[in-house]
């Protein structure tokens, strides 16, 4: 069944989408260790690596909620195609961070490819309900997510290889331009789901979307006849960080 879902329209686009993406992140994100650790004149060294994972998973804890609503809102395969072409810009700053050895921007650069992961997480989640059959799910699954720990390994080596090349700058930018533009090209083949639910209403105020004890309870006590896309991003955090 693997072999059926990895040669699919239904399922292969949004295979490589997802795995390009970790691979983006987690290559940015170690990027951005390496080069705290050997820029000069960088003070606080162990502080701001730990940082770097705050800043990425800090979006996950604000904007989960706002990501699952929109998910359920709108088609998931086009918020997939804009969001993933935000994404090229954000790379492009990474590309300008790490050309100028800017700890500032490429921080900036971090967050904002957490918040990207954090509005795909639902829709990466969400869709496959959508395109595969129910006997097809638990492959689905499991490929989606050996894709994810496969790409945050590589990410992580890649991107400890391309900032000890610091000198070359040129490594860096191609390579996350390059995955961006794969991923972009990705999201345009998974095929449209349509609107899952087009009269929800989508609440701008995230802080009370925010994870805590009440959501999570009444999460657990409300039975439901939708589709896990909302519950997805509740649960983005331990299932995304790429």
């Amino acid at each position: 069944m693997s072999d059926h879902l990895m040669t699919s329209r239904r399922f292969a686009p949004l295979f490589w989408c997802q795995f390009f993406s970790a691979f983006n992140d987690n290559f940015l994100k170690n990027a951005l260790v390496f080069l705290i650790l050997f820029a000069p004149g960088v003070e606080n060294r162990a502080v701001l690596i730990t940082l770097t994972a705050a800043v990425f998973i800090g979006p996950f804890f604000f904007l989960s909620g706002l990501g699952g609503q929109m998910a359920d809102r709108f088609d998931k395969a086009i918020m997939a195609r804009y969001v993933k072409l935000a994404e090229i810009a954000v790379a492009a700053l990474g590309v300008v961070g790490f050309w100028l050895h800017s700890i500032p921007i490429m921080f900036a650069t971090l967050f904002l490819f957490g918040v990207i992961a954090t509005l795909f997480g639902p829709i990466k989640y969400g869709i496959l309900p959508d395109h595969l059959k129910k006997e097809e799910l638990p492959a689905g699954n499991a490929l989606v997510e050996g894709a994810t720990f496969m790409a945050i390994l590589l990410g992580t080596i890649v991107g400890g290889l391309a900032a000890k090349e610091g000198n070359h700058p040129g490594y860096f930018g191609a390579m996350i331009v390059v995955f961006s533009l794969a991923c972009w090209g990705s999201s345009l083949l998974i095929p449209r789901t349509g609107q899952g639910a087009p009269n929800l209403h989508v609440d701008p105020n995230i802080v009370a979307m925010m994870p805590n004890r009440n959501n999570v309870a009444n999460m657990i006590g409300t039975e439901s006849s939708q589709k896990p896309t909302t519950p997805s991003a509740e649960t983005a955090i331990s299932t995304s960080f790429t």
